[in-house]
């Protein structure tokens, strides 16, 4: 064997126990969407900005469950496009659902690179231009990457912490919003006030804030692909992803509750840190306003974390199946991390953070809106891969789910895609340039497998 050989073969190592695993898929849900988003949200609805969350926790659930059959089924760290493969075994859908799950990653990675970079501006008393925000996104985008570099073990770790750090700040905003409630402050007329843009029918609004909204609720598929760091992966996925899935909702829930009753939706929407203004509103004769932008900027910074260790195992476990290129299978002997993926997938982010900054104002938006975007087209396709493998048989148990679940996850996924809900155009041409790179990429890859052997799908198993 060469050495070559041998770091190619070098195994991942498991890390990930229930606990950390539980704080893995809640730190990845929650940060840059509640952080970020929760103006936006309630811009469409009004003050119900509760129930666009509520309806995406829904959506969440019923593809989570067609997840949770896959993943402890076949518990590998290719994810979405492993399954969709052996569903389907046509390798330019293949690709493309894994090129796809990538983007979604860089995109909320993006999205809270630009976060963390506003926020860590507030924070300083700086009053920070469009540019300054760009290079301090790509200033930590480069240290994520270091992070990451170093091992799944110090990545875990510093998601447990930044975790704790995002859940101090959610629960800082009720604590708050308890607080002004019991002072006469709240106003809970607003809660349950539809005021939808004058275009739209309260249908469409709700459908609109909910396909944004989505994007935080995004997360939970991020874990299936940390399946080959996890021990005994088809034991304790189902009730650890669920768990985090209903931890969360609950919290968003409670925050956007007390965010549309201390502050007029107006002034959420028009504000680039929206809890950072509820808690200023709710205790202004309390410091702990000071305490919301460095608060924020861990919690996206979490976002940015996983979501970057999440697109590098993706493109290892792909590239190690021969569906992308072989130096993305690259193991550093040492730290048994896939590190050429981490460096490919570091100079997209840093591309895409360029990209969209300069053609629109509203970054964060478009970025977290393309994310949601992208991700519901792949889980329309988990849920569709759900019923075709049926008829697949493993040698051990799995969790298995009513044939229900995948039919309905993979109408409403469709739904949220469309323009019928009202989503901003700019998402469709972000996600049309990243899927148009894609299929480069699928023809570079196709010619460099076709100089080496002939392409097998079969591969894939």
């Amino acid at each position: 064997m060469t050495q070559q050989d041998g770091v190619e073969h070098t195994p991942l190592k498991r890390v990930m126990g229930p606990k950390l695993l539980l704080l893995f898929i809640v730190g990845d849900i929650l940060g840059t969407g509640i952080y970020a988003l929760t103006g936006e949200v309630a811009a469409e609805v009004g003050g119900a900005a509760w129930l666009p969350f509520l309806v995406a926790f829904g959506v969440a659930l019923l593809t989570a469950f067609s997840y949770l059959e896959l993943v402890t089924k076949y518990p590998k760290a290719a994810g979405a496009a492993l399954y969709v493969h052996k569903a389907f075994g046509v390798h330019f859908i293949t690709f493309i659902v894994c090129f796809t799950v990538m983007c979604s990653g860089l995109t909320s990675a993006a999205t809270a690179s630009r976060a963390f970079s506003a926020n860590l501006f507030v924070a300083v008393g700086v009053d920070a231009g469009a540019g300054l925000v760009t290079l301090g996104a790509l200033g930590f985008m480069l240290l994520v990457m270091l992070v990451n570099f170093r091992g799944a073990s110090e990545s875990v770790k510093t998601n447990v912490v930044l975790t704790l750090i995002e859940l101090s700040g959610l629960l800082l905003v009720i604590l708050v919003g308890i607080y002004a409630i019991s002072g006469g402050q709240a106003d809970f007329s607003r809660v349950v006030a539809f005021d939808t843009p004058e275009d739209k029918s309260v249908f469409l609004a709700v459908t609109s804030a909910t396909a944004l909204a989505f994007f935080a609720m995004v997360g939970f598929e991020d874990s299936v692909n940390m399946a080959e760091e996890t021990h005994d992966p088809s034991r304790i996925f189902p009730k650890i992803m669920l768990t985090g899935l209903g931890i969360t909702a609950f919290i968003y829930v409670l925050v956007s509750i007390c965010a549309v009753a201390l502050v007029p939706v107006g002034e959420l929407a028009a504000s680039s840190t929206p809890l950072v203004l509820v808690v200023e509103r709710g205790a202004p004769g309390l410091p702990v306003g000071a305490l919301m932008p460095i608060i924020s900027m861990f919690a996206v910074a979490n976002s940015a974390l996983i979501n970057m260790m999440m697109a590098s195992r993706l493109l290892y476990g792909m590239a190690r199946q021969g569906v992308l290129p072989h130096f993305l299978s690259h193991v550093h002997s040492t730290t048994q991390t896939p590190w050429s993926a981490i460096l490919f997938t570091t100079a997209l982010a840093l591309g895409l953070i360029v990209f969209v900054s300069n053609v629109s104002s509203q970054a964060v938006s478009v970025l977290g809106g393309t994310t949601a975007l992208l991700l519901l087209g792949v889980f329309a396709f988990v849920n569709a891969a759900v019923l075709v493998l049926r008829r697949d048989r493993v040698a051990h148990e799995h969790f298995k789910i009513n044939r229900l679940f995948p039919c309905l996850g993979v109408l409403v996924c469709l739904f949220l895609v469309t323009p019928w809900t009202g989503r901003d155009p700019f998402q469709y041409e972000v996600a049309g340039w990243l899927l148009a790179l894609g299929v480069v990429m699928w023809g570079v890859t196709l010619i460099t497998h076709r100089r080496r052997a002939r392409l097998d799908p079969g591969r894939l198993e």
